[in-house]
């Protein structure tokens, strides 16, 4: 028996009793099943069958492996590669990558870095670069100011998400990718395991191509620094990027610098960012539009850090004593800052005086920026205070300020009793005084500031020297810095220092067998620091017994003016029997007082003024003014000379 329209001529089997199938289903050319009702199908209808289950999938084709042209791979192959490509797409070789080429050695895992910045690549110039990202893996791939467009961008993208071609990734200055290059990096940041490192400064992330990458990072993303600098994302795509990092466990570092960030808006997103993320370690703001306004809902974003945030960047906000006092409140509920660089605010005296008493309350902060804010003598004295209370305190910029002779004197008592600080940045040359002899005094002050941040230095040295012999460690977790200061790119070659600022990559600040040579973030400037490990040198055994250098515990606070009363003018300069190249911290230690010192210094404060140290050139700084003014000089002209000189200083604008 044959089915119509099967021509087979094959017989069919009669179903089993209770194992009868339905009948055939006629499809019609329109697609409706047509039958007869004995179950026939009419002639020219079509049967549909389907196989077994077994026989469905009928084999399988393995993906590719992108590495399999990286097999024992050569520099000869790889250069032969690239020079086929550029010839088969038209395109120009581009020497720089030859030269490195050439260079390569070994080739496996991965080679330290692809280096073309400021090359031009265009779409083809970008996939000729295919045969070199098929072969070999790079650490960093520098594609800085190389004229990306969409087409070269987006290509580029997929390759080095494809082959895994790079850790780090610079991408900066490159103004045209557009929306497909964006979304082809977000597509990038979210499958490549091994990217760790961004950098996007000056490329544009405008509303249409933020939501790719705030989708990127919701996700769980590999990268774990990233640099948004003068990205344009002001509004709606910091909004989106803050909304994505709430639920991002991965980013540890987050840079936002010249974004024009404002007070409102802004700042209320990076305010509830803080209070949902508790593994962004750095964030840096600097050069933004913050206000005192945003730092308050800063402020509040840093009240529920218990743990994270560890540097805080606000370079440049235009911040003042109002939003110091916000900080002031919020920073002794903060449990891991232990950077805050506060340089280039208006916060003036005020603003430190509403900052001092956060600080002391606060168990973390080990390094503090205050360079440039408007500080005199007064405000000077207000940091020398919480010095003197602060056990941990590791670095501290006052550059750029006009601290006189009165606020160096209390910031010299201040490192008295001070055993933690090792580095204190003043600006090398002194300020301009009335009294002539003073600019010496400045001078013996900065020198004994010099040497407590040695003697600090040799005690931690000591201390870690110590644990290691007891512990068999690298160095004990309270002296080990992990987190370098944060520093501003600008304006690095104004002279006020002994040392320059480091480069990027210098060992930590604290690394105590290397030199202390870190900067702070901000102009880099030449600043007064100890660059170097000398032995102290010894102070005559009869300097605490020497009357001259008793201070009177009610003559230590200066004068609003930046002066300082005369009797203490008169003891800060050293005594003609004195040797100038002797001088002990350890014995001035000894000489306390048990009356109260104003502004709420310790009695400890009551030590020996530093004597004249030597200067840059191994020569000792001259003391002839000094011993004019103590010696050839009797009271009465001495106190009429300084009476002068105070009233004179007053006329004189802080």
């Amino acid at each position: 028996m044959e089915v119509p329209g099967q021509g087979s001529g094959q017989p069919t089997v009669p179903p089993e009793p209770g194992n009868e199938t339905p009948p055939p289903v006629e499809v019609s050319p329109s697609g409706a099943a047509q039958g007869n009702e004995d179950g026939r199908l009419r002639p020219g209808a079509k049967r549909v069958t389907f196989p077994s289950d077994e026989d469905i999938v009928s084999g399988a084709v393995e993906p590719k492996d992108p590495w399999r042209h990286a097999q024992n791979v050569t520099v000869d192959e790889i250069m032969t590669a690239y020079k086929q490509a550029c010839q088969k797409l038209n395109c120009k070789q581009i020497p720089k990558l030859l030269k490195q080429i050439q260079e390569f050695k070994d080739l496996a895992p991965r080679i330290d870095c692809l280096d073309l910045k400021g090359e031009k690549l265009d779409y083809k110039a970008c996939e000729a670069l295919e045969e070199i990202f098929k072969r070999v893996q790079f650490k960093i791939v520098d594609l800085e100011q190389t004229s990306l467009d969409e087409d070269g961008a987006s290509a580029l993208f997929d390759m080095i998400e494809y082959y895994e071609s790079a850790t780090h990734l610079n991408i900066s200055f490159n103004k045209h990718i557009g929306t497909r290059g964006w979304q082809a990096a977000a597509h990038m940041m979210r499958k490549t395991n091994c990217l760790q490192y961004l950098d996007a400064r000056n490329t544009p992330l405008l509303d249409h191509s933020a939501p790719f990458v705030a989708r990127a990072l919701r996700i769980s993303s590999s990268l774990i620094i990233l640099h948004l600098e003068n990205a344009s994302l002001s509004g709606r795509p910091l909004m989106l990027l803050a909304t994505a990092l709430k639920m991002n466990m991965n980013l540890r570092e987050l840079y936002l610098a010249d974004n024009k960030l404002n007070g409102l808006q802004d700042s209320a997103q990076l305010g509830n960012l803080l209070k949902f993320n508790s593994c962004i370690q750095i964030l840096d703001l600097r050069n933004n539009h913050i206000l005192d306004s945003g730092l308050a809902y800063i402020c509040e974003g840093l009240k529920e850090q218990r743990k994270g945030l560890v540097t805080l960047v606000l370079w440049n906000n235009q911040l003042t004593h109002t939003g110091m006092a916000y900080l002031g409140m919020t920073l002794p509920h903060t449990q891991s800052l232990e950077t805050l660089n506060l340089g280039h605010n208006p916060i003036g005296n005020e603003g430190v005086r509403n900052l001092k008493n956060g600080l002391i309350g606060n168990r973390s902060v080990l390094r503090l920026g205050l360079a440039s804010t408007k500080l005199t003598c007064e405000g000077a004295v207000a940091v020398a205070e919480f010095i003197a209370e602060s056990p941990r305190l590791l670095r501290l910029d006052l550059r750029e300020n006009e601290i006189k002779t009165g606020g160096l004197m209390a910031l010299s008592l201040a490192l008295k009793v001070n055993h933690s600080l090792l580095r204190l940045d003043l600006d090398r040359e002194p300020k301009k005084e009335s009294v002539k002899s003073f600019i010496e005094t400045q001078k013996a002050l900065l020198a004994e500031i010099q040497n407590g941040c040695k003697r600090n230095f040799i005690l931690a040295k000591e201390k870690e020297e110590k644990e290691q012999k007891l512990q068999q460690s690298a160095s004990m977790p309270e002296i080990t810095v992990t987190e370098p200061l944060e520093e501003d790119p600008a304006e690095d070659s104004r002279d006020s220092s002994a040392t320059s600022a480091p480069e990027e990559g210098e060992e930590p600040l604290l690394t105590l067998e290397k030199r202390i040579s870190v900067s702070s973030p901000g102009r880099g400037h030449k600043i007064f620091v100890v660059t170097r490990v000398e032995s102290l040198p010894e102070r005559a055994a009869n300097a605490s017994q020497n009357p001259a250098l008793a201070i009177k515990p009610e003559l230590l606070a200066p004068r609003a003016n930046g002066t300082i009363p005369e009797a203490v003018a008169s003891l800060a300069t050293p005594s003609i029997g004195s040797d100038p190249k002797r001088g002990d911290p350890a014995v001035c230690e000894s000489s306390a007082h048990d009356t109260p010192l104003p502004n709420g210094l310790k009695t400890d404060f009551a030590r020996a003024l530093p004597e004249a140290s030597s200067d840059g050139d191994g020569k000792m700084g001259s003391c002839t003014a000094e011993h004019e003014l103590s010696c050839s000089k009797n009271e009465q002209e001495l106190e009429e000379l300084l009476l002068e000189a105070s009233q004179d200083a007053g006329q004189e604008p802080l």
